[in-house]
């Protein structure tokens, strides 16, 4: 990529005219940059960043329209809202200088320098590297082409890490073949530093003397993180973000051991979906003390209460009807009814829900929703509609 020459005024201009482009047609957006006087490779990286930064305002919001980007780097970077507040919670600790290993396009890095946090960041991938010294360019960061584990950490009051779970273009979900690699990123659990994992992360690797916390944006879980040494404040965490990029300080958080499991009962007038934040950091328990729940089934995260109550970790629906599982008789029951809208949910159930909708065949004026679950080891169907706390 020819970072200079797009960072340059007439690159700026090219980009800017670009950005206009990226939603016509390909071929007629590359014959508009060219008319410009620019060579078909540098018209191609313009269109290509212009259309790179339309996906990313999901991610960074205005922020987007300024920086530089991978297809792999926009995929792999921490969006703004999380950023922002790991950044804050890490300038509260005290934390003024950081490492960043593995930087990425620099999108943390950012964040950590807007929170007044002085940042080394380093990236393995030269390329890359090159962006996130564009991305962070005026802020006190500094950016170096250079292996994670030849950094000296002692000069540093904390670490950032988030390791590369990819091989080439696939997903990697085996910690054992991250880079850095596990055995380093077990090393940094020792000092204070902030790990980012997926959120498919094996409990069962987590060191015990570390906060464990899952985050999820609008509904979506994006990551996990342990929080370490000192920077440890609970075993579980369980964070949850409106999708709004603007809307970083409206975080709920809860909060425990994630050790516990949650009290079985019958279904109820209510039953609850929680946020995936929750049901990955083992928090359902928690969950439903707050909520006066129970659950139905000992390997099923759905709760059921007499009441609906405001959470933002869960959504409510009133049960309408509790059926064994048949098909026939849930079709005979949904066209009763008149429903030709019907959302489906799952947990616990082998059925996939645009197999059983094209099984279904409805037709009718009407809305409902189905959930398909467990109940004390036997399958059945809940037929519901959402529920707001009055």
């Amino acid at each position: 990529m020819s970072l200079t020459e797009l960072r340059s005024p007439a690159g700026t201009a090219l980009l800017t005219l670009a950005a206009g482009l990226v939603d016509g047609d390909q071929l007629r957006a590359v014959e508009a940059l060219r008319a410009t006087g620019a060579g078909p490779e540098l018209a191609g990286e313009a269109l290509t960043q212009a259309t790179l930064r339309a996906r990313a305002v999901a991610k960074f919001g205005p922020d987007a329209s300024g920086m530089f980007f991978t297809r792999a780097g926009l995929e792999q970077a921490t969006r703004l809202t999380v950023a922002d507040r790991r950044a804050a919670r890490l300038a509260k600790a005290g934390v003024r200088t950081i490492a960043d290993l593995g930087c990425g396009i620099g999108a943390d890095s950012r964040a950590f320098a807007r929170a007044g946090i002085t940042v080394y960041a380093v990236e393995a991938d030269p390329g890359t590297a090159e962006i996130a010294a564009a991305n962070t360019a005026g802020l006190p960061v500094t950016v170096e082409h250079r292996d994670a584990q030849s950094v000296d950490l002692s000069a540093f009051d904390a670490v950032f890490c988030d390791p590369a779970r990819r091989a080439g273009n696939r997903r990697v979900f085996d910690p054992r073949s991250y880079s850095p690699p596990w055995d380093f990123i077990e090393s940094l659990t020792r000092r204070p530093a902030v790990i980012k994992l997926g959120p498919g992360i094996d409990h069962a690797l987590l060191p015990a003397t570390a906060e464990a916390e899952w985050v999820s944006v609008g509904g979506e879980v994006v990551e996990a993180a342990l929080w370490c040494d000192r920077l440890a404040e609970v075993p579980r965490r369980a964070t949850v973000l409106p999708g709004d990029t603007g809307r970083v300080h409206e975080a709920a958080q809860l909060t425990g051991a994630g050790d516990r499991e949650a009290e079985v009962g019958p279904t109820r007038e209510f039953v609850y979906d929680p946020d995936g934040a929750v049901i990955r950091a083992h928090l359902v328990a928690e969950l439903a003390d707050t909520l006066g729940a129970n659950i139905a089934d000992p390997t099923i995260a759905y709760l059921y209460s007499d009441e609906v109550r405001a959470t933002a970790f869960a959504r409510a629906y009133r049960i309408e009807l509790v059926l064994p599982f048949s098909l026939k008789r849930l079709r005979s029951t949904l066209r009763e009814r008149g429903v030709g809208r019907l959302t489906i949910k799952k947990r616990g159930s082998a059925l996939e829900p645009e197999g059983l909708r094209r099984q279904l065949r409805l037709d009718g004026p009407n809305e409902a929703t189905v959930i398909l679950t467990r109940v004390a080891g036997a399958p059945v169907v809940l037929v519901c509609q959402p529920a707001d706390a009055s």
